[in-house]
């Protein structure tokens, strides 16, 4: 599929392909809302309208990538809606029955501006894998399914724990070792300080880590979060 991309629009790489062939494994449920984290060019959001989504919102926090992808999508006439900003505070309490996430994952020894804001992620490339880790649950409907990609280098075991502890059945679900882009090619000296890779290694382990949200059990209105009942009982008599 032809793409445009704006001069500093993250390209799409390793981790976006690795990302669309899951997305093409899990299959988009029919008439799914499906939301694309870290949209850039707008590819995997245009790959899960063409697949059957019934709606496809993607967001990013560059503007450039939001007029990318609208144009993108204008050239395929493909109706996806791409809003911009921190998707956790533009999205608000609305759900979707697919999450494809592919946010900002690699450490960095520097504040993350500009075209950087792509990739760049703090010290353990974590930054924004926390927050997004924390909300998953409630960005998915009751049988939803979150795909993520990111970097061994971040802490793959983390990720899952997390999914896990805010109420996701979370594993693993694919591996791919790369050679080191451009960025890891850059900071190998700090990324040997940090203890994150092998003095000489140049190759990197991508993931796609997958997380469901339960369908509600038979006389339940929905599955819920562990500890939602005890943390906003009060809820319960409204």
């Amino acid at each position: 599929m032809m793409l445009l991309r704006a001069r500093g629009v993250y390209a799409p790489q390793e981790d976006t392909s690795f990302l669309l062939e899951a997305l093409r494994q899990a299959a988009v449920p029919a008439r799914a809302r499906v939301l694309d984290i870290g949209t850039g060019t707008g590819a995997l959001a245009l790959a899960a309208m063409r697949a059957g989504a019934a709606e496809v919102t993607a967001v990013d926090v560059s503007r450039r990538a939001v007029w990318t992808a609208r144009v993108n999508a204008a050239l395929h006439r493909l109706p996806i809606r791409v809003r911009h900003g921190d998707v956790l505070d533009v999205v608000g309490d609305e759900s979707f029955d697919l999450v494809l996430a592919n946010p900002p994952y690699v450490p960095a020894d520097r504040a993350a501006r500009g075209p950087a804001r792509a990739w760049d992620a703090g010290l353990d490339g974590r930054v924004l894998l926390d927050p997004l880790c924390a909300r998953a649950f409630d960005l998915l409907n009751p049988g939803g399914v979150l795909l993520m990609v990111h970097s061994a280098l971040s802490g793959v075991d983390e990720t899952v724990r997390r999914l896990r502890d805010c109420g996701l059945k979370a594993a693993v679900v694919q591996r791919r070792t790369v050679p080191f882009g451009p960025v890891l090619r850059s900071r190998t000296a700090f990324l040997e300080e940090q203890g994150l890779i092998e003095p000489g290694q140049r190759e990197e382990e991508l993931v796609v880590i997958r997380g469901d949200r339960a369908e509600p059990a038979p006389g339940d209105d929905r599955a819920e979060r562990p500890g939602a009942r005890r943390r906003s009982g009060r809820a319960r008599h409204r």
